[in-house]
Protein backbone atom coordinates (compact mmCIF):
# COMPACT_ATOMS: atom_id res chain seq x y z
CA UNK A 1 0.00 0.00 0.00
CA UNK A 2 1.26 3.65 -0.69
CA UNK A 3 2.60 5.97 1.99
CA UNK A 4 -0.36 8.78 3.11
CA UNK A 5 1.70 11.87 4.31
CA UNK A 6 0.08 15.02 5.76
CA UNK A 7 1.74 18.00 5.71
CA UNK A 8 0.39 21.04 7.46
CA UNK A 9 1.59 24.36 8.35
CA UNK A 10 2.27 27.85 6.08
CA UNK A 11 1.47 31.45 6.42
CA UNK A 12 4.87 32.75 4.74
CA UNK A 13 7.45 31.09 1.89
CA UNK A 14 9.55 30.23 4.29
CA UNK A 15 6.94 27.68 5.75
CA UNK A 16 6.35 26.72 2.41
CA UNK A 17 8.70 26.57 0.26
CA UNK A 18 10.47 23.73 2.74
CA UNK A 19 7.27 21.60 2.91
CA UNK A 20 6.63 21.23 -0.80
CA UNK A 21 11.00 20.46 -1.25
CA UNK A 22 9.78 17.81 1.31
CA UNK A 23 6.85 16.54 -0.44
CA UNK A 24 8.59 16.52 -3.73
CA UNK A 25 11.62 14.49 -2.66
CA UNK A 26 9.73 12.21 -0.61
CA UNK A 27 7.98 11.77 -3.95
CA UNK A 28 11.15 10.56 -5.87
CA UNK A 29 12.30 8.04 -3.08
CA UNK A 30 8.55 6.74 -2.83
CA UNK A 31 6.31 8.16 -6.21
CA UNK A 32 3.19 6.12 -4.96
CA UNK A 33 3.12 8.11 -1.46
CA UNK A 34 -0.35 10.19 -1.50
CA UNK A 35 0.11 13.83 -0.15
CA UNK A 36 -2.33 16.00 1.77
CA UNK A 37 -1.71 19.07 2.90
CA UNK A 38 -3.38 21.46 5.78
CA UNK A 39 -3.47 25.17 5.41
CA UNK A 40 -4.88 28.50 7.08
CA UNK A 41 -7.66 29.52 4.96
CA UNK A 42 -6.58 33.22 3.40
CA UNK A 43 -3.10 32.49 3.90
CA UNK A 44 -0.71 32.00 0.65
CA UNK A 45 0.05 28.23 0.71
CA UNK A 46 -3.82 27.80 -0.29
CA UNK A 47 -2.54 29.29 -3.61
CA UNK A 48 1.34 28.11 -3.45
CA UNK A 49 0.51 24.46 -2.61
CA UNK A 50 -2.14 23.78 -5.42
CA UNK A 51 0.23 25.16 -7.86
CA UNK A 52 2.80 22.69 -6.70
CA UNK A 53 0.27 20.18 -7.96
CA UNK A 54 -1.02 18.84 -3.97
CA UNK A 55 -4.15 18.87 -2.83
CA UNK A 56 -5.08 21.11 0.58
CA UNK A 57 -7.82 21.98 2.50
CA UNK A 58 -8.07 25.00 4.74
CA UNK A 59 -8.37 25.43 8.67
CA UNK A 60 -10.15 29.06 9.54
CA UNK A 61 -7.18 29.43 12.20
CA UNK A 62 -5.18 32.81 12.66
CA UNK A 63 -2.50 33.64 14.93
CA UNK A 64 -2.68 35.44 18.54
CA UNK A 65 -2.04 39.25 17.89
CA UNK A 66 0.21 40.97 19.77
CA UNK A 67 -1.84 43.99 20.30
CA UNK A 68 -4.99 43.53 22.51
CA UNK A 69 -7.84 43.06 19.31
CA UNK A 70 -10.91 40.97 18.67
CA UNK A 71 -9.23 38.51 17.01
CA UNK A 72 -7.45 37.19 20.43
CA UNK A 73 -10.85 36.78 22.27
CA UNK A 74 -12.26 34.52 19.00
CA UNK A 75 -8.46 32.78 19.39
CA UNK A 76 -9.98 29.84 21.56
CA UNK A 77 -13.17 29.74 19.71
CA UNK A 78 -11.00 29.38 16.22
CA UNK A 79 -8.92 26.61 18.09
CA UNK A 80 -11.12 24.16 19.35
CA UNK A 81 -13.21 24.25 15.56
CA UNK A 82 -9.76 24.09 13.85
CA UNK A 83 -8.51 20.45 16.37
CA UNK A 84 -12.21 19.11 15.70
CA UNK A 85 -11.90 19.77 12.08
CA UNK A 86 -8.29 18.87 11.86
CA UNK A 87 -9.58 15.38 14.11
CA UNK A 88 -11.78 14.89 11.00
CA UNK A 89 -9.45 15.36 8.37
CA UNK A 90 -6.91 13.14 10.17
CA UNK A 91 -9.64 10.33 10.56
CA UNK A 92 -10.74 10.32 6.92
CA UNK A 93 -7.39 10.44 5.14
CA UNK A 94 -5.31 8.16 7.57
CA UNK A 95 -1.82 9.05 7.41
CA UNK A 96 1.38 7.50 8.00
CA UNK A 97 2.77 10.14 9.68
CA UNK A 98 2.15 13.91 10.04
CA UNK A 99 5.19 16.61 9.03
CA UNK A 100 4.45 20.33 10.57
CA UNK A 101 6.50 23.07 9.43
CA UNK A 102 5.31 25.82 11.09
CA UNK A 103 2.55 28.85 10.85
CA UNK A 104 -1.10 28.73 12.14
CA UNK A 105 -2.70 25.60 10.36
CA UNK A 106 0.46 23.33 12.01
CA UNK A 107 -0.28 23.49 15.68
CA UNK A 108 -3.76 22.05 15.90
CA UNK A 109 -3.08 18.99 13.16
CA UNK A 110 0.16 18.12 15.01
CA UNK A 111 -1.86 18.59 18.87
CA UNK A 112 -4.59 16.04 17.13
CA UNK A 113 -2.37 14.05 15.29
CA UNK A 114 -0.46 13.34 18.66
CA UNK A 115 -3.52 12.54 20.51
CA UNK A 116 -4.17 10.01 18.14
CA UNK A 117 -1.51 8.51 18.72
CA UNK A 118 0.22 8.75 14.86
CA UNK A 119 3.82 9.18 14.10
CA UNK A 120 4.84 13.27 13.90
CA UNK A 121 8.20 14.88 12.93
CA UNK A 122 8.46 18.99 12.73
CA UNK A 123 10.52 20.95 10.85
CA UNK A 124 11.77 24.05 12.81
CA UNK A 125 13.58 26.65 10.23
CA UNK A 126 14.56 29.35 12.62
CA UNK A 127 17.52 29.27 15.38
CA UNK A 128 14.16 30.60 17.34
CA UNK A 129 11.82 28.04 17.25
CA UNK A 130 8.47 29.27 16.65
CA UNK A 131 5.17 29.36 18.97
CA UNK A 132 3.46 27.09 16.81
CA UNK A 133 6.30 24.10 17.52
CA UNK A 134 7.06 25.00 21.25
CA UNK A 135 3.39 24.03 21.63
CA UNK A 136 3.66 20.57 20.48
CA UNK A 137 7.32 20.05 21.00
CA UNK A 138 7.11 17.52 23.96
CA UNK A 139 4.74 15.49 22.22
CA UNK A 140 5.96 14.63 18.52
CA UNK A 141 8.24 12.16 17.67
CA UNK A 142 10.83 13.63 15.55
CA UNK A 143 12.19 17.24 15.44
CA UNK A 144 14.37 18.68 12.28
CA UNK A 145 16.40 21.75 12.84
CA UNK A 146 18.89 24.35 11.02
CA UNK A 147 20.84 25.24 14.26
CA UNK A 148 22.56 24.34 16.49
CA UNK A 149 21.54 24.97 20.48
CA UNK A 150 17.67 24.12 19.83
CA UNK A 151 17.29 21.40 22.91
CA UNK A 152 16.25 24.77 24.80
CA UNK A 153 13.04 24.19 22.65
CA UNK A 154 12.90 20.70 22.02
CA UNK A 155 13.64 17.26 23.48
CA UNK A 156 16.88 16.79 23.01
CA UNK A 157 16.74 12.93 22.05
CA UNK A 158 14.16 14.06 19.28
CA UNK A 159 16.15 16.77 17.40
CA UNK A 160 18.13 15.69 14.09
CA UNK A 161 20.02 18.32 12.62
CA UNK A 162 19.13 18.35 9.08
CA UNK A 163 18.93 21.85 7.66
CA UNK A 164 16.54 23.82 5.51
CA UNK A 165 15.00 22.61 2.45
CA UNK A 166 16.02 24.46 -0.29
CA UNK A 167 15.04 25.01 -3.89
CA UNK A 168 17.65 22.98 -5.66
CA UNK A 169 17.35 24.87 -9.11
CA UNK A 170 17.72 28.48 -7.08
CA UNK A 171 21.37 27.35 -5.61
CA UNK A 172 22.37 25.24 -8.92
CA UNK A 173 24.60 28.35 -9.90
CA UNK A 174 27.76 26.40 -10.87
CA UNK A 175 29.53 27.76 -13.92
CA UNK A 176 26.52 30.22 -14.73
CA UNK A 177 28.00 32.83 -13.85
CA UNK A 178 29.22 34.44 -17.44
CA UNK A 179 25.68 33.27 -18.59
CA UNK A 180 24.17 35.55 -16.30
CA UNK A 181 26.45 38.34 -16.80
CA UNK A 182 25.75 38.17 -20.62
CA UNK A 183 21.50 38.24 -19.55
CA UNK A 184 21.89 41.09 -17.30
CA UNK A 185 24.53 43.33 -19.70
CA UNK A 186 27.53 43.71 -17.38
CA UNK A 187 30.94 44.23 -17.62
CA UNK A 188 32.46 40.41 -16.32
CA UNK A 189 35.66 42.25 -14.73
CA UNK A 190 33.48 44.39 -12.56
CA UNK A 191 31.90 43.34 -9.38
CA UNK A 192 28.10 43.02 -8.62
CA UNK A 193 25.82 43.39 -6.15
CA UNK A 194 22.91 41.74 -5.46
CA UNK A 195 19.69 43.08 -3.08
CA UNK A 196 16.77 41.04 -2.22
CA UNK A 197 14.15 41.84 0.46
CA UNK A 198 12.34 38.80 0.57
CA UNK A 199 8.79 38.08 -2.01
CA UNK A 200 7.82 42.07 -0.27
CA UNK A 201 10.54 43.34 -0.54
CA UNK A 202 12.23 45.83 2.47
CA UNK A 203 11.23 49.26 2.59
CA UNK A 204 15.04 50.16 4.81
CA UNK A 205 16.68 48.63 2.15
CA UNK A 206 14.89 49.96 -0.55
CA UNK A 207 15.03 53.48 0.61
CA UNK A 208 18.91 53.34 1.47
CA UNK A 209 19.74 51.86 -1.81
CA UNK A 210 17.31 54.61 -3.43
CA UNK A 211 19.67 57.32 -1.22
CA UNK A 212 22.88 55.98 -2.27
CA UNK A 213 22.81 54.02 -5.97
CA UNK A 214 24.30 56.67 -7.11
CA UNK A 215 27.50 56.31 -4.47
CA UNK A 216 27.87 52.32 -5.23
CA UNK A 217 27.47 52.88 -9.53
CA UNK A 218 29.91 55.33 -9.05
CA UNK A 219 32.15 53.27 -7.29
CA UNK A 220 32.41 50.84 -9.95
CA UNK A 221 29.65 47.93 -8.55
CA UNK A 222 26.93 47.11 -11.01
CA UNK A 223 23.52 46.40 -9.49
CA UNK A 224 20.88 43.79 -9.17
CA UNK A 225 17.86 45.06 -7.04
CA UNK A 226 14.69 43.75 -6.28
CA UNK A 227 12.04 46.03 -5.06
CA UNK A 228 9.37 43.63 -4.10
CA UNK A 229 5.78 45.24 -5.47
CA UNK A 230 5.36 48.22 -3.12
CA UNK A 231 8.20 49.95 -4.46
CA UNK A 232 7.36 49.69 -8.31
CA UNK A 233 7.15 53.15 -8.61
CA UNK A 234 9.58 54.42 -7.14
CA UNK A 235 11.61 51.79 -8.94
CA UNK A 236 10.73 53.08 -12.17
CA UNK A 237 11.28 56.33 -11.59
CA UNK A 238 15.27 55.50 -10.67
CA UNK A 239 15.57 53.10 -13.36
CA UNK A 240 14.19 55.68 -15.60
CA UNK A 241 17.16 58.27 -14.81
CA UNK A 242 19.50 56.03 -15.38
CA UNK A 243 19.24 54.22 -18.08
CA UNK A 244 22.96 54.10 -19.57
CA UNK A 245 23.86 52.57 -16.16
CA UNK A 246 24.37 49.19 -15.17
CA UNK A 247 21.53 48.58 -13.09
CA UNK A 248 18.48 45.94 -12.98
CA UNK A 249 15.82 46.82 -10.73
CA UNK A 250 12.88 44.15 -10.57
CA UNK A 251 10.03 43.65 -8.60
CA UNK A 252 10.60 40.08 -8.37
CA UNK A 253 13.57 37.94 -9.65
CA UNK A 254 12.58 34.67 -11.47
CA UNK A 255 15.96 33.54 -12.40
CA UNK A 256 17.09 33.45 -9.01
CA UNK A 257 20.39 31.12 -10.06
CA UNK A 258 21.45 33.57 -12.32
CA UNK A 259 20.96 36.37 -9.97
CA UNK A 260 22.84 34.24 -7.18
CA UNK A 261 25.78 33.47 -9.86
CA UNK A 262 26.01 37.01 -10.77
CA UNK A 263 26.62 38.08 -7.35
CA UNK A 264 29.88 39.02 -5.69
CA UNK A 265 27.84 40.87 -2.49
CA UNK A 266 24.81 40.42 -1.14
CA UNK A 267 21.91 41.89 0.17
CA UNK A 268 19.42 39.88 2.19
CA UNK A 269 16.65 39.66 5.01
CA UNK A 270 17.44 36.92 7.24
CA UNK A 271 14.59 34.67 6.98
CA UNK A 272 15.29 30.95 7.61
CA UNK A 273 15.45 30.12 4.05
CA UNK A 274 17.26 33.22 2.47
CA UNK A 275 19.79 31.99 5.21
CA UNK A 276 20.10 28.75 3.83
CA UNK A 277 20.47 29.39 0.43
CA UNK A 278 23.25 32.04 1.23
CA UNK A 279 24.87 29.26 3.24
CA UNK A 280 25.03 27.14 0.02
CA UNK A 281 25.98 29.80 -2.70
CA UNK A 282 28.90 30.88 -0.50
CA UNK A 283 28.46 34.45 -1.09
CA UNK A 284 29.28 37.09 0.71
CA UNK A 285 26.39 38.58 2.42
CA UNK A 286 25.28 41.30 4.81
CA UNK A 287 22.20 40.71 6.63
CA UNK A 288 19.46 43.35 7.43
CA UNK A 289 16.81 41.15 9.73
CA UNK A 290 13.22 42.13 9.51
CA UNK A 291 12.66 43.47 13.38
CA UNK A 292 9.04 42.69 13.24
CA UNK A 293 9.06 38.80 12.45
CA UNK A 294 8.09 36.44 15.12
CA UNK A 295 10.32 36.61 18.01
CA UNK A 296 12.70 38.55 16.36
CA UNK A 297 13.77 35.37 14.67
CA UNK A 298 15.63 36.91 12.20
CA UNK A 299 17.66 38.69 14.00
CA UNK A 300 18.53 34.98 16.13
CA UNK A 301 19.10 33.84 12.54
CA UNK A 302 22.04 36.58 11.18
CA UNK A 303 23.62 36.03 14.57
CA UNK A 304 24.60 32.60 14.53
CA UNK A 305 26.67 33.57 10.96
CA UNK A 306 27.80 36.80 12.65
CA UNK A 307 29.47 34.86 15.31
CA UNK A 308 31.31 32.83 13.24
CA UNK A 309 32.57 35.71 10.83
CA UNK A 310 30.55 34.40 8.33
CA UNK A 311 28.27 37.31 7.47
CA UNK A 312 28.02 40.72 8.46
CA UNK A 313 24.58 42.29 10.21
CA UNK A 314 23.25 45.92 10.10
CA UNK A 315 19.94 46.79 12.18
CA UNK A 316 16.91 47.55 10.47
CA UNK A 317 17.37 51.41 12.69
CA UNK A 318 21.05 51.78 11.10
CA UNK A 319 20.30 51.36 7.18
CA UNK A 320 20.04 54.41 5.93
CA UNK A 321 23.17 55.61 7.65
CA UNK A 322 25.41 52.16 7.48
CA UNK A 323 24.28 50.53 4.39
CA UNK A 324 25.97 52.35 1.69
CA UNK A 325 29.68 52.71 2.83
CA UNK A 326 29.01 48.97 4.34
CA UNK A 327 28.72 48.01 0.44
CA UNK A 328 31.60 50.28 -0.89
CA UNK A 329 33.80 49.33 1.83
CA UNK A 330 33.19 45.19 1.46
CA UNK A 331 32.91 45.03 -2.36
CA UNK A 332 36.59 47.16 -2.02
CA UNK A 333 38.10 44.18 0.44
CA UNK A 334 38.78 41.01 -1.59
CA UNK A 335 40.62 39.59 1.70
CA UNK A 336 37.46 40.02 3.87
CA UNK A 337 34.95 38.82 0.70
CA UNK A 338 37.27 35.68 0.75
CA UNK A 339 37.18 34.51 4.08
CA UNK A 340 33.06 35.66 5.10
CA UNK A 341 32.39 33.11 1.72
CA UNK A 342 34.63 30.37 3.32
CA UNK A 343 32.97 30.69 6.96
CA UNK A 344 29.42 31.35 5.78
CA UNK A 345 29.95 27.81 3.10
CA UNK A 346 30.70 26.46 6.55
CA UNK A 347 27.10 26.75 7.80
CA UNK A 348 25.35 25.13 4.49
CA UNK A 349 23.68 21.63 5.01
CA UNK A 350 22.82 21.14 0.99
CA UNK A 351 21.03 17.60 1.41
CA UNK A 352 18.41 18.74 3.98
CA UNK A 353 15.50 17.79 1.85
CA UNK A 354 16.63 14.40 1.55
CA UNK A 355 17.56 13.94 5.17
CA UNK A 356 14.15 14.92 6.52
CA UNK A 357 12.09 13.09 3.74
CA UNK A 358 13.86 9.40 4.99
CA UNK A 359 13.37 10.48 8.33
CA UNK A 360 9.11 10.70 7.71
CA UNK A 361 9.88 7.72 5.50
CA UNK A 362 11.07 5.87 8.21
CA UNK A 363 8.40 7.27 10.65
CA UNK A 364 5.61 6.36 8.20
CA UNK A 365 7.05 2.80 8.13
Amino acid sequence: MPLKILISGGGTGGHIFPAIAIANTIKELQPETEFLFVGAIGKMEMEKVPAAGYKIIGLNITGIQRKLSISNFLFPFKLLISLLKARSIIKNFQPNVVVGVGGFASGPVLRMATWMNIPTLIQEQNSFAGITNRWVASSVSKVCVAYDGMEKFFPKERIEKTGNPVRKNVVDIEGKRELAMKSYGFDSSKPVLLAVGGSLGARSINLALKEGIDHILDAGIQVIWQTGKLFSEEAAQILGERKQQPLVITEFIHDMDAAYAAADVVISRAGAIAVSELCIIGKPTILVPFPFAAEDHQTKNAEALVKTDAAFMIADRDVSKLLIPEIIRLVADHPKRNSLSLNIRKHALPNAAQHIAQYVINLAK
